[in-house]
C-alpha cells in the first residue's frame, strides 16, 4: 500500500505473519487497525471482495500478497490465504489435470469473476462454478484450452507426471 492509510496495519500484520493462511475475527482486525470497521464490513460480502482493486481495504490484504479465501459474516471471521507462486499439477499424456483449486487459482490470477472467465473460455458461468466446486471436471478439449490460456497469462506450475 502506498503512503499508509487506515488499513496499513492489516497489511503489515499479514505480511509479518509469514503464514500461508491467516484466520482473523472482525474484532481482531479492529484491534490490529486500532479502529472500528465500517458497518458494511459486517453486512456486505462485497466489502471483502478481492476484485475491489481501488478499495483501500482490498489493497491492504492484496498488497501483502493475500486474498480473502473464506468469509463467514455470521461468525465474523475472515480467512486470508497467500496463493503459492507455483502450483504442482498432474499431467496425463501431456494434458494438465485441472481440479477446482487450480481453475479458481488461474481465474484469480487473471483477476476475473467467474462470468468474465467463462466468457474468456467460451463456456457458461455455471460451468466454471461447477469446475471450481468439483461437480464436474473439464473435458480434454477444455483442459487443453485452459492450459493455453494459463501459459499465455504466465500462470506457472510444476508438473507431476502420471501415466
Amino acid at each position: 500500500m502506498k503512503g499508509g492509510g487506515k488499513y496499513q496495519p492489516l497489511s503489515d500484520y499479514l505480511r509479518q505473519s509469514g503464514q500461508q493462511e491467516v484466520v482473523l475475527s472482525l474484532a481482531e482486525i479492529e484491534k490490529i487497525l486500532g479502529d472500528r470497521l465500517p458497518a458494511s464490513a459486517r453486512r456486505q460480502r462485497a466489502w471483502w471482495s478481492n476484485r475491489s482493486k481501488g478499495a483501500l481495504q482490498a489493497s491492504a490484504w492484496m498488497g501483502a500478497d493475500y486474498m480473502v479465501k473464506r468469509l463467514d459474516l455470521e461468525a465474523e471471521t475472515i480467512t486470508f490465504h497467500r496463493p503459492p507462486d507455483r502450483y504442482v499439477v498432474k499431467q496425463v499424456d501431456g494434458v494438465v489435470q485441472w481440479d477446482g483449486e487450480l481453475i479458481r487459482s488461474l481465474r484469480q490470477h487473471m483477476d476475473m469473476t467467474q462470468q468474465q472467465f467463462a466468457d474468456e473460455l467460451g463456456v457458461r458461468q455455471k460451468t466454471v462454478s461447477e469446475w471450481e466446486t468439483g461437480v464436474y471436471q473439464p473435458t480434454r478439449a477444455s483442459s487443453k484450452h485452459l492450459m493455453r490460456v494459463a501459459q499465455d497469462q504466465g500462470f506457472v506450475w510444476d508438473v507431476e507426471e502420471d501415466g
